[in-house]
């Protein structure tokens, strides 16, 4: 069970976290966590280009030191890069100090202020903690591109009816998610593209 649209009770309960940017232009800031992966990183790098658009990609530390080419590519195609842990750590389920350790191990291959924890999940204390070093960033749309059981096309208008400008959309550049979002992502920057909007990497 996952919520497509993020309430805005819950964002409004965690104001120091961003969830969207506040504004009346057509912009969206696609996002991809997980990456960068040889199945699927290459493949996003290429549907972004051919449509002029820019994203932010979540890394995980460790897929950052097995596939550093990928890394640098990200970064040479003009899109940003923010920390997603070094072992896509939930913050639920790990200590502080794991957690916070994880992180700085990550850092110093992320060279990036912005952080996103894994599955959004992130205990309030550590929110206020790390919110010292980074900006954490959340998000206002998931697509659901991890949902076994959904369609390319649920998918689709799972972004198309919910983001609005200024939202933050997630995809996953993972091997898991890649065949579906090589699907769904030319869909979706086409159907906004259409309607006037730009696609811009979080600054």
């Amino acid at each position: 069970m996952y919520l497509v649209k993020t309430p805005k009770y819950l964002q409004e309960a965690f104001p120091s976290i961003e969830w969207r940017y506040k504004t009346v232009d057509k912009v969206l800031y696609l996002t991809f966590d997980d990456g960068p992966t040889p199945e699927s990183t290459q493949t996003i790098l290429e549907i972004l280009q051919r449509y002029d658009a820019k994203a932010t990609f979540f890394c995980v530390g460790d897929n950052i030191k097995k596939f550093p080419t990928l890394h640098k590519s990200i970064l040479a195609n003009g899109h940003k890069v923010g920390s997603h842990t070094y072992n896509h750590l939930s913050g639920w389920t790990t200590t502080n100090q794991n957690y916070y350790s994880n992180i700085h191990k990550a850092a110093k291959l992320v060279d990036s202020p912005l952080f996103r924890p894994p599955y959004g999940r992130i205990t309030p204390n550590q929110s206020k903690q790390l919110s010292k070093d980074y900006r954490i960033v959340m998000w206002d749309v998931l697509s659901g591109d991890f949902d076994k059981g959904i369609s390319a096309k649920k998918c689709v208008l799972n972004v198309t009816t919910n983001a609005k400008p200024g939202s933050v959309v997630v995809f996953h550049d993972s091997e898991r998610t890649s065949k579906l979002v090589a699907k769904v992502l030319p869909q979706v920057l086409e159907y906004f593209l259409a309607q006037g909007y730009q696609f811009k990497a979080i600054k």
